[in-house]
Formats: C-alpha cells, structure tokens, sequence
C-alpha cells in the first residue's frame, strides 16, 4: 500500500513538473516561433518582421504588468499610470495585429518568458516595495522599447510598419518620462535583491 501511494505521489509531481516546463515552453519560444513562422511566411523583410514580433511581445508585457499593477498597486498614482499602460498598449497591440494581417506576419499570443519571469517575482511583492519595483521595470521597459520603435521609425522599410512606429513613439516617450518621474517621486531605484531585473538598455 506504502508502495502504491509513493508512485501515485511521485506520478502527480512528475505531472505537475511536466505542465510547468510546458508552460515555460510555451511562454519562452513564443517570440523565436513567430520569427520562424515569419522566416517563411512573411510578406516584409526579416528585420521588419522582427520588430513586428518585439514590439508585439513588449506590448503585451506592458498590458500584464499593468493590469497586475491596477490590482496590487498602493499609491494612486501608479495605479492611474499602470491604466494607462494597458490602455494605450492594448490599442497599439490592436494596431498592429491589423499591420500583421495585413502583410502576413505572425506575433507571438503570449508573453516570452524573460517578461513572465518578471510577473512572477512582482507578484511577490506589496505595499510600496511593489509600487516601486513596478515603475522601475517601466523605466527599464521603455528604454528598450522606445529604441525599438525609433530604429523602426527610421530603418523599417514596410510603410505601414515605418509609420506605426512613427506614430506611437511619442506616446512610448511620454510613458518614459512619467514613469521616470514617478520613480524619483516613490524614492527611485531599485528594491529588493533580484538580480535577474538588471538594466536592459541594449536591445536584445
């Protein structure tokens, strides 16, 4: 009986094991699939395609994080930014799922897993220490998206790809500067000893 009762424990760890290395499959080739796909499929040039996928990928990070922020968050303020987050990602993502359409380009349907990674710590935190270490993965967010998106603005050679990163840099910039402002108003900084969230200011 002692014997049955192990290999069924050990049968359920095993299976759940298995679901959370599937998951993390998932999530973590979701970008390098899509650019795959592209590699074949797609109506632009790699490096358009490329960006199609990154920037896809970065916007639905962006909605995630916001929406988690809107729930956890303790200070008003990040909470009416982390709003914004989603609402002016959703209807870039929105956008750009019509471009994709358009030129047969495939974008990951979830997150990488570089992004669910930080999800999963952030969820860990509360109170302040949350508040912060949320604004302070949007610096770093968006340092690296806005030099996405002006590379694209100026070297895409897809029109409507060149023009929709024209179109929403603006926007991406003026969430840098306020989520750089909030991070100086909450104390600025990093928190906590997580050395997986370093900065990310060259491009991946």
């Amino acid at each position: 009986m002692k014997t049955a009762n192990f290999f069924i424990g050990l049968m359920a760890v095993m299976f759940v094991f298995a679901c959370n290395m599937d998951n993390r499959r998932t999530a973590d080739d979701s970008v390098d699939q899509a650019m795959d796909v592209n590699d074949t499929t797609a109506m632009v040039e790699d490096d358009d395609a490329e960006f199609a996928v990154k920037a896809a990928d970065a916007g639905l990070a962006e909605i995630e994080l916001g929406k988690l922020a809107m729930e956890k968050a303790s200070d008003q303020r990040v909470k009416d930014f982390a709003q914004r987050m989603v609402t002016d990602h959703q209807k870039a993502n929105d956008e750009l799922m019509t471009i994709a359409t358009r030129h047969n380009i495939t974008l990951p349907p979830v997150v990488s897993e570089e992004h669910t990674d930080k999800q999963r710590k952030l969820r860990e935190r509360s109170g302040r220490d949350f508040d912060r270490e949320y604004i302070d993965i949007m610096v770093r967010d968006h340092d690296k998206v806005v030099s996405l998106f002006e590379d694209a603005a100026s070297d895409a050679r897809n029109a409507d790809l060149k023009a929709f990163a024209s179109k929403t840099l603006p926007t991406l910039k003026d969430h840098h500067e306020k989520a750089r402002a909030l991070r100086e108003s909450l104390g600025g900084g990093r928190t906590g000893t997580d050395t997986t969230m370093v900065d990310h200011r060259v491009m991946p």
